[in-house]
């Protein structure tokens, strides 16, 4: 089945931050319930038809503060030849892995190879490794969860964290923290023009396990411990009662058919 279309019924729950009382979640059940699962290096046709071994390397990473960029630095300079295709060499400095796209914004260098644009941190298949993100190797020679290495962009994909200041008729206001899909149009325009694309694609909906189980990670980093634990109550209801929920379209035929 082809990628399916970006609008579709979705089901959503809110609730009240565990530790944050003036922060609401509200999270897209529909997409943490899913089968989705990154299939990297099995069956991953890449964002570019031209470029199918490097995912969605291809543009470098944009770091979401310096922060998350003085985090990525620290493990930078633990990288040798061995896990980074693209060692400078000596020293690393951080004009030597970083640069600033066209608004001024810093990101990971894209490098070139056989013909192949992508991040300077993603090794190509004929690297000693195999194909894959060097700082993502790191983390598993450390033992670590690639999460701490890697820019925060790359570990969160696909899954897309927003906030928006909410009034109340009453004049009083909360943070609305919306975790869900980081589907196309999370790329801004330029995320239509993808030749592939994974979250709302049935070749990614293979996962045995739905993905607030898989990336409980990733889920917990993003929202906190407390109110992870939420959610899991809330998305174990959805899967109880799907007959009468919205369930991805990408996901296996099984997992669409009404329960009674």
């Amino acid at each position: 089945m082809p990628e399916v279309d970006l609008v579709f019924p979705r089901a959503f729950v809110e609730f009240v931050d565990p530790a944050d009382a003036d922060q609401v979640f509200r999270c897209d059940l529909t997409w943490l319930t899913s089968r989705y699962t990154c299939i990297f290096g099995q069956g991953c046709r890449g964002i570019y038809a031209d470029a199918p071994d490097v995912g969605c390397c291809a543009l470098g990473a944009h770091f979401s503060d310096k922060a998350d960029e003085k985090r990525v630095a620290a493990y930078v300079e633990e990288l040798g030849p061995d896990l980074w295709q693209f060692h400078p060499g000596g020293s690393v400095r951080k004009s030597d892995w970083v640069e600033k796209d066209a608004d001024g914004e810093r990101k990971t260098k894209v490098v070139e190879h056989d013909g192949q644009s992508a991040c300077i941190f993603h090794n190509r298949q004929d690297f000693a490794t195999g194909a894959g993100c060097a700082l993502h190797s790191l983390a598993l020679q450390q033992g670590r969860n690639p999460l701490e290495t890697k820019p925060d962009v790359c570990w969160q994909l696909p899954i897309r964290r927003t906030f928006r200041k909410v009034e109340r008729p009453d004049d009083t206001s909360y943070t609305e923290v919306t975790i869900g899909e980081y589907d196309r149009r999370g790329w801004g325009p330029g995320g239509h023009d993808l030749d592939w694309y994974c979250s709302g694609n049935t070749e990614a909906h293979v996962a045995r396990e739905p993905l607030y189980v898989t990336n409980e990670a990733e889920l917990v980093e993003l929202m906190g411990g407390p109110a992870y634990d939420e959610l899991v109550t809330h998305c174990e209801r959805h899967l109880a009662t799907r007959d009468r929920l919205a369930i991805h379209p990408a996901d296996p035929r099984e997992d669409r058919s009404i329960r009674r």
